[in-house]
């Protein structure tokens, strides 16, 4: 996804209005789509995580990969994959990569799957002779 696709997601807090208040148009939804395929899988949710919970708020390539049974390149590859969502950044120094989280896109998701303040959900209609 590239900065433009993200930045059209709208700003922080102003995202699309909540998935509660507004049903998503079709090209937020294939925006918003790519960003949780990113995250639907498990080794990138933890990349993810561990890469938003690092003090000092980076993180360098070579402390992510002994976390993994996996080979350097497939590390690499998932890292790319959550760039391209907009949910992270990076910077070569020297041989090592170094990689940040990118608030902005986690604001956004946070933004569009929060419930408004104080309103409740929205009750599903009751049909009768419905199976309980």
């Amino acid at each position: 996804m590239s900065k433009q696709e993200v930045e059209g997601l709208g700003p922080a807090g102003a995202c699309c209005p909540g998935l509660l208040t507004v049903p998503l148009d079709e090209d937020q939804a294939t925006e918003l789509a790519k960003v949780f395929k990113a995250l639907g899988d498990p080794v990138r949710l933890r990349l993810l995580s561990m890469i938003a919970s690092r003090a000092g708020g980076e993180v360098c390539v070579c402390d992510l990969t002994p976390a993994f049974e996996l080979s350097q390149p497939t590390i690499s590859h998932h890292l790319k994959l959550l760039r391209q969502a907009g949910l992270i950044d990076c910077e070569r120094r020297g041989t090592w990569v170094y990689y940040w989280l990118l608030p902005e896109m986690t604001d956004r998701l946070a933004g569009l799957l929060a419930r408004p303040a104080g309103q409740p959900l929205p009750q599903p209609a009751i049909v009768s002779g419905a199976a309980s």
